[in-house]
């Protein structure tokens, strides 16, 4: 993999960027008291911040806990290598959620949690991100007996592809990690 160290593409802010991007970037600011280096650099693709934001107001509707959104979030990311947002997604775990550390560490490790219902949910997201989809049986009889819906498993795609959007987005423009997330860099 070869993979540059420069971030080509500015951290725009309300002022900066496009009238397509600016009413999301305020949505933003609004939900997080700031806009991430991840979603102000997006706004250099006004379509694909839209599509990004779109996905994830659709996929907080899935009838996952806030909490497991993020487990889910960091489980995708883990899988597909995104420093930026494995440090985003440690951080809101720890701080937004008061997760254990050692829940944290142990998803990031690829080991189990201790939780059985966390364990069959990021062993089914791990599954579907490493098979392009497909999933073995034992993992979705484990993802249903644990208490997730059928209709949860396919919503699942849903986060999925909104974390894969972000993930890439970082390997091809290097987003600046933000001062918040520094700690969890690793």
């Amino acid at each position: 993999m070869t993979e540059s160290t420069t971030a080509h593409y500015p951290v725009l802010n309300r002022d900066s960027a496009s009238e397509l991007a600016q009413p999301i970037l305020e949505n933003v600011q609004k939900a997080f008291g700031k806009i991430p280096n991840a979603i102000g650099t997006m706004a250099n693709a006004p379509l694909t911040l839209k599509s990004y934001a779109e996905i994830g107001a659709n996929f907080a509707k899935a009838g996952f806990r806030p909490v497991e959104q993020q487990i889910i979030f960091l489980a995708v990311s883990v899988e597909n290598e995104c420093a930026y947002c494995i440090a985003a997604h440690s951080t809101a775990l720890k701080t937004n959620f008061k997760v254990a550390a050692s829940v944290v560490d142990a998803i990031r490790a690829k080991t189990p949690t201790g939780d059985t219902k966390y364990d069959a949910l990021i062993a089914t997201v791990r599954a579907m991100v490493q098979n392009k989809g497909y999933l073995p049986d034992e993992t979705r009889s484990a993802f249903l007996d644990a208490g997730y819906s059928p209709t949860q498993l396919i919503d699942l795609l849903s986060a999925i592809a909104m974390k894969t959007i972000t993930n890439y987005f970082d390997h091809l423009t290097r987003i600046e990690l933000d001062d918040d997330f520094k700690a969890e860099a690793k």
